[in-house]
């Protein structure tokens, strides 16, 4: 599935920018913008499409996602602290440095993404998918995942400590990395090989020493 897939792709119109505070976008298209430092707390997108889209350094609290494209997208130092997300797909971009927290993540497919340092503490996240994404240092504490899945992901320096997990399904990841945080994958589902992998970090978080002889 691509942008041409989209129901409303046909109704797009390109917009040069910049973004704005409050600001409603329905319909609209930004390609290829790098913006510096943009404020646009509260904004709404409404079947849009973000394609080749840069921001370094934005505030984006408490915007509005619903229904959107985003392609090729590269944000950086942004803060997207409880911003609403639903039924949109986000494919080969790079979330660096970002703030996440408090979020509402709900059907939203992550594809081919790459996800550093990026801070989902108390979000919400239902019917989420990371398909073949790469989570390095993400932080998942407090959140709430209810069938959230990982098929082809690599989730490295994850943690979910004092998280609530519902029908969350980790068998599908490629590595399974947890520094801590260990009591908060009850409720998740993993593979009898993760369960090995993971059994001296079970292990260590009950406080239980391992030895044969």
């Amino acid at each position: 599935m691509d942008l041409a897939d989209q129901p409303y792709a046909h109704l797009l119109e390109p917009h040069p920018g910049p973004l704005r505070a409050d600001q409603r976008y329905d319909t609209v298209r930004f390609d290829d913008l790098e913006l510096d430092a943009p404020q646009a707390d509260g904004a709404s997108f409404l079947e849009c499409a973000l394609v080749g889209l840069t921001i370094n350094q934005g505030r984006l609290r408490r915007a509005m996602f619903t229904e959107c494209w985003v392609e090729r997208n590269r944000w950086v130092a942004t803060d997207l602290a409880e911003t609403e997300w639903q039924d949109c797909t986000v494919a080969g971009s790079l979330l660096a440095g970002v703030a996440v927290h408090g979020a509402q993540l709900r059907r939203l497919t992550l594809r081919q993404c790459k996800l550093e340092a990026v801070n989902l503490r108390a979000a919400v996240l239902r019917d989420v998918v990371f398909e073949d994404c790469q989570l390095r240092d993400v932080d998942f504490a407090e959140a709430r995942l209810t069938g959230v899945s990982f098929p082809g992901s690599s989730l490295e320096e994850v943690r979910f400590g004092r998280a609530k997990l519902s029908g969350t399904d980790l068998r599908g990841a490629t590595r399974l990395e947890l520094p801590d945080g260990h009591e908060g994958l009850r409720g998740a589902l993993i593979s009898s090989g993760q369960l090995i992998e993971l059994a001296p970090q079970f292990a260590k978080a009950l406080g239980v020493e391992v030895r044969d002889a």
